[in-house]
């Protein structure tokens, strides 16, 4: 049975596509859909260009709010981006428990909301990119269906966004 689930979004050009799975089975099932986003943390380069201009307080503060701005403001992106593609507006919207942005490796973001959540299935593209179709699997795709203790609905990213095969 299954009654709560994750639907991991990189909030790119295959996005849709994955997040109209999501709702189809979280329809059929009567399911509450979680939806999260992860955004990779700063490289070391970035946090030594941003250290060569602000002192340690202000460093400090700019990750402490900063980061946290940030967030909330791409899970209002997210919650937008929803309501202005769902077929169902509404309907569709109604079955979205919450969105959450967390920073971190992409698959260990996704994991650790899966075993917080105790979600019974995870729903996932299986690229990020439009050009890496020809590959199988995406490395957080690759990770999670080897890592999650929930069954993973991995979605086939093989074509170009909006394009069917004849």
């Amino acid at each position: 049975m299954i009654r709560s689930m994750l639907y991991a979004t990189d909030l790119g050009a295959y996005a849709p596509f994955v997040l109209q799975h999501a709702l189809v089975l979280a329809r059929r099932f009567s399911a509450e859909l979680h939806v999260i986003h992860a955004v990779e943390p700063m490289g070391s380069f970035a946090e030594s260009v941003l250290q060569s201009y602000l002192d340690a307080p202000a460093l400090e503060e700019l990750h402490l709010s900063g980061v946290s701005t940030m967030m909330a403001s791409i899970e209002k992106r997210v919650l937008d981006t929803f309501s202005e593609e769902l077929a169902d507006g509404e309907a569709d919207l109604a079955l979205i428990r919450a969105v959450r942005v967390r920073q971190g490796d992409p698959a260990e973001v996704i994991l650790d909301q899966a075993r917080r959540l105790r979600v019974d299935l995870v729903v996932l593209g299986s690229h990020s990119r439009v050009g890496e179709a020809e590959v199988p699997l995406g490395r957080t795709a690759a990770r999670v269906l080897q890592l999650a203790q929930a069954p993973v609905y991995l979605v086939p990213l093989t074509q170009a966004p909006g394009r069917r095969k004849s």
